[in-house]
Formats: structure tokens, C-alpha cells, sequence
């Protein structure tokens, strides 16, 4: 593992780095709006014009990416967010905060974008499991450490926004010194939102739950713990809670969503978050309670998202999985951008135990309506299971990252394709080496090179000039090197959208796999 990590350890510095100044600054800017007086109301839609920027983010930042280069991208990016989290502190006003939270969620998604695709395109595809794993562990434990950030001072000082600026100039250092060659950023894919209802409505209503519920917990749950009385440190320890919930309870939940059917997977997590949403909010009074509650709540919504993405691969054929994964994200996204608004104007409304009560019934028509679609019909895969890989969502880049084992999906592709034309494969070449398959650095389509030397049908070529027959093919049976090249012409490249799924076997399976109830 750590030869693996090493030579990328440098992009994992930068995201850290980042994370931490970033984490700290969304809770900063929460508490600090508070004690400057803005209403409720005022603070929710401030959390979610920063998750409005970061879903404009996902369509800017890929173009302004492939036009200045990703080291100069990144720097641009870093050097947005530096200035706008000084800005902050400089000029203290509820409508250019918002103007600011746009732009930061702006230039957030061109760092992850940046650092996803260099991430993917450094790493051996039979690796990428294991990079994908310890970049989601570096995400979360930066935004857990950012949380502890809180003890340092006051947020009605200068201090934490300075902190955060810094953190966010420290990660361009290791970015930009790296010698990395630049990878491509891919082409966005069309969003096929009547597909994603049609193949998997569980897997579309779980995004916008998950998104309405998750804004308003990363907006607004510093507002709630200073409201119940906690200190910087108290807020920081309950954020953290939720975040190191959400860290260790996917592995279990994930493993039943792997076991059973994901609808009731999917309706267990949502059932198990809006519980302890509610429990917080009704015995929040309580000592602990608060910690326990978020700790559960964490557990189980941050389970939601990558279930979702694992249920909506088992019911796309591969070459539907990318566009698919890029609707759910958009789902997401725009959940994400009116969760806070409807949590902040339903805690000025009602009060401080309104957000605990989104936070859970933002989830209770997703563990409803995937409870009842489990016990209408059982849960048919179109090809082969997924496979739960936790994760958060970040941006498009992210969703190759977890492609499986690429290497042998390349290799199954060339194998499919040479089956055909064997014999003349072995006529053309028979001492040269199997075709090599690599794939590109934005994950479009291998290249199966065929070999450069026609040993064998060099001689027969030579007569056919000798006698004027060019377009003739040899009388020997055996083809001609034009008629072999047609042979060994590339297959069709695996979708780099394959996510989550076991590389497809040369038989087609679609008709024929069994429900995963039946085994």
C-alpha cells in the first residue's frame, strides 16, 4: 500500500490541506453570520448559494481547466478561494457573503476536478481501489481535523479566516512543485434524467434526498450547536461526531447494501438517519445526546449517496453507466443547493429544533418509497452486481477513480475482439507478442495496437507486386495484410463509466442475469 501512495503523496498533501482550510471556513462562516445577527433565514440561503456554485462548478471549472492547464488551474482556483475567505472577514454583509459562498463553490469543484484527474491518471487501473480508498479517508479526516481547527479562537475574530486562507495557499505548494505530466479532463456527459427514473427511481429519489439533507447538515449544523448553548470547541466535537459516523458505519452498511437488495438497504439507511435526526431534535436538551444522534445520523446518511451510485450500476447496461452517475450527481447538486434555504427559513419559522427534523425528514420519503419498492418486486440486475465503494461526493473526475480493475476490462475487451479473427491473427503474427491495450489519460477509448511486423505475409505480399495483383488476396487461404488489419481493428473501449462493476465478460449477460434476491 504505501509504495502505491507515495508517489502521489503529494496530490493527497494538497487535498488535505485544502480540505482543512475549506472545512473550517463552511463552519466559520456559519457562526460567524450568527453572532454578526443574520437571521435564520439569511443563513440558510448563504449555504446554499455556496452549494448553487458548486454545482455551476461542475459545468465552469472542466473548461477553464483544459484552457489554462491544471497547474495553473489550481493555482487560479487556490488563489480565488484565499481571496474570498479574506473577504469574509474584511466586509461583513449577507448579500456579498453569498456573492463570495458562489464563487468559492465555484473554484472548490476546479480543485477536486484537478485533483481527481491527476489522481486517476497516475495510478495503475488495478490500483485505483486502493488510491480511491485512502482519497476518501484523507477527505474526511481533514474535514474532522478542520473541525478542531475551532478551538484556536473566536470566529468574531480574524484569526480562523485567516487560518483557513493559509491552509488553502499551503496546498498549492505540493500541487504545483509536482513533475506529474497533465491529464485531460474528460467530456462532460449528456444527463439522461427520464433514463435514471426508468432504471432505477430508488437511486433518483436517493440523490435529492441526500442532497436536501446533507446542504443543510454542512450549513448549518454550527448555527444549531451554538443555538443549544455549545462553544467553538463543543460545535467542533459535534461536527466531528457526524463526520467520523459517516466514516465507520459505511463499511457495515455497505456490506448489507452488497448482501441484499439496496432498495431496502437504501430505506434502512434513510430510516436510520431521520431517527436520529429526531431523536436529536426531540431530547437534544439532553447531555450526549446531541454527539450520539449526529454520530448515528452521520453513520447513515453518509451511507445514502454511495449506495445510490451502486444501485443505479446495477441497473444500467455499461455504456449507460457514465451518464447515469453524472444525473445522479446533478440530483445531488441541486438538492444540496435548496436543502439549506428550506432548513434556514424552517429555523426561523419554527425555531432551533427545525433543522434536526430536516436533516431527518429530508430522508423520510426515500425510506418510504424504497421500502415499498422493495416489497412490490425483487431487485433485477441488468448485468452483474455492483460493488459498494464508500464515497462523497466531490466532482465528475471522482466517478472514474473507482473504475474496477481496468487493466483486466481492457484485457477481456481485446480477448473478445481477437476470438473472431484468431486464425488470421495467427497467420499475420505468429511468434509476436499479444496486442498491448492502454488506456488514455482521460479514460477514452484503448488502443489495441496490432504488431507493426508481417513476418509471415511479407513474402506473399512481395509476389503479389511481382505479379500485379495488389488487390488480389494470396491463394494460400491466409489473409492479406489489409484484410488483417481490418481483423485487428480496436474493440470497443469499456466505459470508463463502468463503475463499481465487475469487467463484463465476453458473453452478454444482459437478458439473462437473475434478481439478486434469487442469488
Amino acid at each position: 500500500m504505501l509504495p502505491t501512495l507515495v508517489p502521489i503523496g503529494a496530490l493527497l498533501a494538497g487535498i488535505a490541506l485544502l480540505l482543512l482550510g475549506s472545512g473550517l471556513l463552511n463552519t466559520v462562516v456559519s457562526l460567524r453570520g450568527s453572532l454578526e445577527g443574520f437571521s435564520d433565514t439569511t443563513l440558510g440561503l448563504i449555504g446554499s448559494t455556496y452549494f448553487l456554485g458548486f454545482f455551476l462548478g461542475t459545468f465552469v471549472a472542466p473548461k477553464l481547466i483544459r484552457r489554462m492547464g491544471h497547474i495553473r488551474a489550481f493555482a487560479f482556483f487556490g488563489a480565488t478561494v484565499a481571496a474570498c475567505i479574506l473577504l469574509h472577514a474584511l466586509v461583513v454583509h449577507p448579500w456579498f457573503w453569498m456573492g463570495l459562498r458562489v464563487l468559492t463553490g465555484m473554484s472548490l469543484v476546479g480543485f477536486y476536478a484537478v485533483i481527481e484527474s491527476w489522481l486517476n491518471d497516475q495510478t495503475a487501473p488495478e490500483r485505483r481501489g486502493q488510491v480511491f480508498a485512502a482519497y476518501m479517508i484523507v477527505n474526511l479526516a481533514a474535514l474532522a481535523g478542520a473541525q478542531q481547527l475551532l478551538r484556536l479562537d473566536t470566529p468574531a475574530n480574524f484569526t480562523l479566516f485567516a487560518i483557513a486562507a493559509m491552509f488553502v495557499c499551503l496546498s498549492l505548494l505540493p500541487v504545483t512543485m509536482t513533475r506529474f505530466p497533465q491529464p485531460q479532463i474528460a467530456t462532460r456527459v449528456r444527463l439522461r434524467l427520464r433514463m435514471t427514473w426508468r432504471a432505477a427511481p430508488a437511486a433518483y429519489v436517493g440523490a435529492l434526498s441526500s442532497g436536501l439533507s446533507m446542504g443543510a447538515f454542512w450549513s448549518l449544523t454550527p448555527v444549531y450547536g451554538e443555538r443549544v448553548g455549545l462553544d467553538e470547541a463543543g460545535i467542533g466535537l459535534l461536527m466531528t461526531a457526524a463526520i467520523v459516523g459517516g466514516a465507520l458505519l459505511q463499511w457495515p452498511m455497505g456490506r448489507f447494501s452488497d448482501a441484499g437488495d439496496r432498495r431496502l438497504a437504501l430505506s434502512v439507511a434513510a430510516f436510520g438517519a431521520a431517527l436520529a435526526a429526531v431523536a436529536v431534535a426531540l431530547f437534544g436538551h439532553l447531555e450526549h445526546v446531541p454527539l450520539a444522534g449526529l454520530f448515528l445520523y452521520g453513520g447513515m446518511a453518509f451511507a445514502v449517496y454511495p449506495i445510490v451510485v451502486a444501485h443505479l450500476v446495477d441497473h444500467l447496461p455499461q455504456d449507460q453507466i457514465l451518464a447515469g452517475n453524472t444525473t445522479v450527481l446533478f440530483l445531488h447538486g441541486v438538492g444540496a443547493a435548496v436543502g439549506p434555504g428550506i432548513a434556514g427559513a424552517l429555523m426561523g419559522w419554527v425555531g432551533t429544533i427545525a433543522l434536526p427534523l430536516h436533516l431527518g425528514l429530508a430522508f423520510l420519503p426515500l425510506g418510504l418509497f424504497a421500502l415499498v419498492l422493495s416489497r412490490r418486486s425483487e431487485d433485477e440486475i441488468v448485468e452483474e452486481a455492483a460493488q459498494f465503494t464508500p464515497m462523497m461526493r466531490t466532482s465528475h473526475t471522482v466517478l472514474e477513480m473507482v473504475s474496477p480493475e481496468g487493466a483486466e476490462a481492457v484485457a477481456d475487451a481485446a480477448e473478445a475482439a481477437e476470438g473472431a479473427g484468431a486464425e488470421a491473427a495467427d497467420v499475420a503474427a505468429p511468434d509476436a507478442p499479444a496486442p498491448a491495450a492502454d488506456v488514455g489519460e482521460d479514460g477514452e477509448a484503448p488502443a489495441v495496437q496490432a504488431p507493426l511486423e508481417d513476418t509471415a505475409t511479407a513474402p506473399e505480399a512481395q509476389a503479389a507486386d511481382r505479379e500485379g495483383k495488389e488487390d488480389t488476396p494470396p491463394c494460400g487461404g491466409a489473409e492479406s495484410p489489409t484484410a488483417a488489419e481490418a481483423t485487428l481493428q480496436p474493440p470497443p473501449a469499456p466505459d470508463p463509466g463502468a463503475l463499481l462493476r465487475p469487467p463484463p465478460s465476453s458473453a452478454p449477460t444482459t437478458g439473462t442475469a437473475g434478481s439478486r434476491a434469487r442469488g
